[in-house]
């Protein structure tokens, strides 16, 4: 009778562990909202996006970002503006703009986003605003320039949810140095940047592209206080060619986006 208890006990823990181990495996991390911790189980970054529903920071952040998008618009010269956005997701932030903004017409937009199903759905979105013809969302790494060829100088370069996925500072300025081949003189540059363990990391940033010939317009952190959206402007020349192949190394993984 006490073996049959122990041998209980035993494949009990050994089904206990099996089940931490998956839970590990399928990405599962903590998220505090308000006051409640909710556990989540995110397996890629299409399912990360669908954090937009529920988690206020994101949804903050992206308001603020459109709300840069639309001010970016609204100061373009007229005629066509061309649009580019690095590792676009969905594409939400540039399309919602663009669904209520008078100038959406004069946007030519290339979005690069590696993940297929973030792809097809702002493919629909695009199709649903009848902005097929001006807009193209390509399914590639958007770590790579010859992505961009063809689309760039641009008017406004969107690198919103790329910054703190990046390994360390020598690979943020190695991106900001490359902003040069994706920006037009007098570019407007949308960025994001979340801030962990009481460290801001968005003056980092801030820091950064006043060093590489950026202007910064403005910059808002969240209501939640942990996540920074700022707008640069590029004050330099464009660059003819890319200074490398491949501009950044993205190594983010779903849950622990930042």
């Amino acid at each position: 009778m006490i073996v049959c208890v122990q041998y209980k006990l035993r494949f009990f823990d050994v089904f206990t562990v099996v089940y931490i181990a998956q839970c590990v495996c399928h990405f599962a991390f903590l998220i505090v909202n308000g006051n409640e911790n909710h556990l989540v189980m995110v397996k890629n970054w299409f399912e990360w996006h669908d954090l937009y529903k529920n988690e206020p920071k994101l949804q903050q952040r992206l308001q603020i970002v459109q709300e840069y998008i639309a001010h970016s618009l609204n100061l373009s010269q007229p005629g066509l503006i061309r649009v580019v956005s690095v590792c676009a997701g969905d594409g939400r932030d540039l399309l919602g703009t663009l669904s209520n903004h008078p100038r959406a017409k004069d946007v030519y937009a290339r979005l690069v986003e590696l993940n297929p199903q973030l792809v097809e759905r702002g493919q629909e979105t695009i199709e649903s605003l009848g902005l097929t013809k001006q807009i193209e969302f390509i399914n590639g790494d958007a770590t790579i320039s010859s992505n961009y060829v063809g689309a760039v100088p641009a008017d406004i370069v969107i690198v919103c949810g790329v910054f703190g996925n990046l390994a360390d500072e020598t690979e943020l300025n190695r991106l900001l140095a490359n902003l040069s081949f994706l920006s037009k003189k007098g570019a407007f540059v949308i960025w994001t940047r979340g801030h962990s363990q009481g460290i801001a990391h968005s003056e980092t940033v801030r820091k950064f592209f006043r060093e590489h010939g950026f202007e910064e317009v403005d910059f808002k952190l969240t209501a939640t206080g942990d996540m920074g959206v700022g707008i640069h402007r590029y004050l330099g020349e464009s660059l003819a060619a890319p200074k490398e192949q491949q501009f950044f190394a993205f190594t983010g993984i779903p849950s622990k986006a930042r």
